[in-house]
Parts: C-alpha cells; structure tokens; sequence
C-alpha cells in the first residue's frame, strides 16, 4: 500500500470510531488533521467515507454512522512515556496517548486531545 492510502485507511478507521452522532464539517477535518494536513487527500477521505457509508454529509454538518463501532480505551489506547508532541494540539507531552486501529496507529495525543478526538468529549 501507498503511504497514501495508509492515511486514508487510518482516517477512515478514526471517522468511524467516532463517538458522537453529529459534528461540524470544520469538527470532521480538525480530526483528519491528525492524520493529513493536504487539503486533497482531506476532500478524498470525506469523498471515500461518504461512499462507504462511514458518514452522511449535509451541508456544513456531518452524521456519523457508527453502528455500535467505538474505541476500547483499555485495549485500543496505549501509553508511552517519552518525549512527544500531540498531533491534534502540538502541546508537548511526557507522555502519549495512541490509538491501535486495525489500519495502524494514531497519535500521539495528550490525556484530553485522545478523548476530544475520539469524540468523547
């Protein structure tokens, strides 16, 4: 596979573990930034959800369709300590949060960004 579409893959994977019914579309592409910051390969993964069936677009808002689909915290969140930088906020971190989808590994994110990501908070 094409370091492409491993990130479209591993968005795919975050759009549908989020846990939230509804977000702005601005919401929607503040998650992809964490995995592409090219405004092509955002346009081509809101595209590929949409036909999946990932999502539902309506204008500026965007429906998840997450039929039960949610990340475990206690098996699909590791933590490491190290010298990191959040991928969502850029913050320094001691320690990083990453998320284990089956398409690869996201992060690593802070204790509140994992959380604000996944659309837990």
């Amino acid at each position: 596979m094409t370091e492409r579409t491993d990130r479209t893959e591993l968005a795919l994977d975050l759009l549908a573990h989020l846990e939230t019914d509804e977000l702005a579309l601005a919401d929607v592409v503040d998650r992809i930034e964490t995995v592409t910051t090219d405004p092509s390969l955002t346009r081509e993964i809101l595209d590929t959800a949409e036909t999946r069936g990932i999502i539902d677009r309506d204008g500026a808002r965007v429906r998840t369709r997450r039929g039960g689909t949610f990340v475990r915290f206690e098996s699909q969140v590791r933590v490491r300590d190290g010298d990191f930088e959040c991928r969502r906020c850029g913050a320094g971190l001691s320690t990083g949060h990453f998320v284990q989808f089956e398409s690869g590994e996201l992060g690593p994110f802070g204790s509140s960004c994992v959380r604000k990501v996944l659309g837990r908070e």
